[in-house]
């Protein structure tokens, strides 16, 4: 069964890229531009694999979102990996602490990104 994911970042290109990168491994990619529409996704999609989002964004940022779906028993809580290109470690903890399931830094390679991926959602 193919497996669903959400990215979550306010940048298209990075959308596309992580977009054509899932789906030539075989996944299936749904896209938001904030966190708001990223919980709106997953409120409509409860069968999403996992997240991949981006911490700086308009609306609602990526550790905001985090701590939203972790705070909300109504909405599934799939893992999510945050793909940005804050390392700061203080960043890196705040997002752990909300529920964020691991980390990579952009650019990112995309054979390294599907691994994560797979490993997240144990495909």
């Amino acid at each position: 069964m193919t497996k669903k994911i959400l990215i979550v970042d306010d940048a298209k290109t990075i959308r596309q890229q992580v977009n054509f990168t899932l789906s030539k491994s075989g996944f299936e990619v749904i896209e938001a531009e904030s966190g708001k529409e990223g919980i709106e996704k997953l409120r409509a999609n409860k069968d999403i694999d996992a997240i991949i989002s981006d911490i700086n964004m308009p609306e609602m940022n990526g550790i905001e979102m985090v701590l939203a779906i972790n705070g909300d028993a109504s909405l599934p809580h799939p893992p999510i990996l945050i793909l940005t290109t804050e390392g700061a470690t203080e960043i890196v903890a705040q997002a752990k602490k909300a529920g964020a399931s691991g980390w990579i830094v952009k650019p990112f390679k995309p054979e390294m990104l599907i691994e994560a991926v797979k490993k997240l959602t144990k495909s």
